[in-house]
């Protein structure tokens, strides 16, 4: 009997069996949730082909089973505890002092999961920082990085974790949700001299054979971001606008693409451009250059200018 004695009380609380009881169904009850969760994502593999579709029902099927396992574990547990909650309430207190950040992600994500300020796939900027929305997680959601470094908004091959509290003191721009399209510009400068009616008709008729097929879907979304927000507009088709610069004539082209295909339009639009202005030798791209005007020549030196134009876009 001594010897049972010694053993139990060298077990400390383990002792109880109601406490023994709790502790091996919080264990045992975890491995199973772990083992349920596995299988159900391997069925929602084999189920959903579309990435997006199966990367939420993953997300929500963890967020389902943990939740239900601490739900469970609390419930079981909390018999036991009872009498402990003057030093639970002083111990959440000094956490939530402690774990201020973290519990403020936690309320920034639960703020996403309600409002929904972006989705996954999602093309946003916050802060100084852009990219696709690639995951959204309890504490901070991740971008695939865009623009920096690199040209106009292609990726740059980065990945940047944003704590999910930044939604709250960083502005959101969001490309993708609302009206589908964004509007891009592109500046084409000619030289004074040039035809300009005959270098706008040639940007229209490019504006019309890449840009112009977007005008009826893009209408489409627009009626659908009317009912959620305050979006109008008076003309979705491209068009030209004509301005007058120190260095020569410019004319801009104005239209909708798509956001991920902003380079790409650009590229297609300038490369007929230039094929179309080769063939006008009437129109000719700005550039700067210097102009001189000579009045005398010295015979025993070289020409000497009396005035001199600094950055005058001509064609000499």
């Amino acid at each position: 009997m001594a010897l049972l004695a010694q053993v139990t009380d060298s077990l400390g609380p383990l002792a109880n069996p109601d406490l023994r009881n709790n502790l091996i169904a919080s264990v045992v009850g975890l491995v199973a949730v772990s083992v349920l969760r596995i299988g159900a994502n391997r069925l929602i593999d084999q189920q959903i082909k579309d990435v997006r579709q199966r990367y939420a029902w993953r997300k929500w099927t963890g967020y389902l089973c943990y939740g239900l396992y601490t739900f469970a574990v609390v419930m079981l547990w909390l018999p036991s505890i009872a009498g402990l909650s003057t030093f639970l309430g002083l111990f959440a207190a000094g956490l939530a002092v402690v774990l201020r950040d973290p519990l403020v992600n936690l309320v920034g994500w639960l703020f996403i999961l309600w409002r929904q300020p972006l989705q996954m796939g999602d093309r946003i900027q916050i802060g100084t920082h852009a990219g696709d929305v690639i995951d959204i997680s309890i504490f901070q959601f991740t971008l695939m990085e865009i623009g920096n470094w690199v040209e106009t908004d292609q990726s740059t091959g980065r990945i940047i974790h944003i704590p999910n509290s930044q939604i709250f003191q960083e502005p959101i721009a969001n490309y993708s949700q609302g009206f589908k399209y964004i509007w891009h510009e592109i500046p084409v400068l000619i030289t004074f001299e040039s035809d300009w009616e005959a270098a706008k008709s040639i940007l229209f008729i490019q504006l019309s054979q890449h840009a112009e097929h977007l005008g009826q879907s893009a209408e489409e979304h627009l009626r659908r971001a009317g009912r959620k927000y305050m979006i109008s507009y008076s003309k979705l088709t491209p068009t030209v606008y004509t301005t007058v610069r120190e260095s020569g004539i410019l004319l801009t082209l104005r239209y909708l693409c798509d956001p991920r295909r902003r380079r790409g339009s650009e590229q297609v639009l300038w490369e007929n451009i230039l094929r179309e202005f080769a063939k006008n030798d009437s129109i000719s791209l700005a550039y700067p250059t210097q102009r001189f005007y000579m009045t005398s020549v010295n015979k025993e030196g070289p020409l000497l200018p009396r005035h001199v134009d600094g950055e005058m876009s001509s064609k000499d």
